[in-house]
């Protein structure tokens, strides 16, 4: 079955260029001039990832992140951004609300197409467990990508699902903050980048748990560990 690819970008030759291809490479390709279009798509076609730009008339990109990241319909698609801004807050900003890369125009096709690939791949190699764990107050079902905190529903986006299943299923190892962003968003970038990436996620995470924050302990200069007892 041929994976959909959904492009939002305002600009017809990238449209055009990025249409051509992803289906060269065999993928099914969307498209989307403006955010509540895009919004609109990806709730009625649920494509396998979204490639979207920063610029957008009327809804910016980040706004549409934020959206769908923030919609349980939505959350676990990833999304690549595109910016044509040199800024540093405007990556750290997206990668915070959950895009999974970003890449900076003018891009090469070719690099673009690798990084789709390997977004991809990570999110089948994630593969959701059948398990169910109960763990206090904290219910976490990682086949239905569920979490309950005193049976409470408790609305995550992607990333904070797998920062806080990556956390649980390594049994109260010590994770690095480089290994908790190589295996949940791939990113081989600047450490000022990651850290506060990092960072960001483990205290929304704690915000949204509530009294079961405790259990994510910081390990000062190293990373983080999760307590089960």
């Amino acid at each position: 079955m041929k994976r959909t690819i959904l492009i939002v970008e305002d600009e017809k030759d990238i449209v055009k260029m990025l249409e051509y291809n992803l289906q060269k490479e065999g993928f099914k390709t969307l498209s989307a001039r403006d955010g509540e279009d895009a919004l609109d798509v990806a709730h009625r076609e649920h494509p396998h990832l979204v490639i979207l730009d920063l610029m957008l008339p009327g809804m910016d990109g980040l706004e549409v992140c934020k959206a769908l990241k923030g919609d349980s319909k939505t959350a676990a698609i990833p999304i690549i951004m595109l910016t044509a801004k040199v800024q540093e807050s405007d990556k750290v900003i997206g990668l915070e609300l959950g895009a999974d890369d970003y890449m900076t125009k003018p891009f090469s096709p070719r690099e673009l197409v690798a990084r789709i690939k390997a977004v991809l791949r990570r999110m089948t190699e994630k593969g959701p467990s059948a398990e169910v764990m109960k763990i206090g107050e904290l219910t976490v079902d990682f086949s239905k990508i569920r979490v309950l905190v005193k049976e409470k529903p408790v609305e995550l986006t992607a990333k904070e699902f797998e920062l806080l299943k990556t956390l649980i299923k390594a049994r109260g190892r010590v994770l690095s903050r480089d290994y908790l962003l190589d295996t949940i968003w791939g990113f081989d970038h600047a450490i000022e980048i990651q850290t506060r990436t990092v960072d960001v996620h483990i205290r929304t995470l704690r915000k949204k748990l509530k009294s079961e924050a405790k259990r994510i302990i910081t390990v000062k200069n190293y990373g983080y560990r999760f307590e089960e007892e």
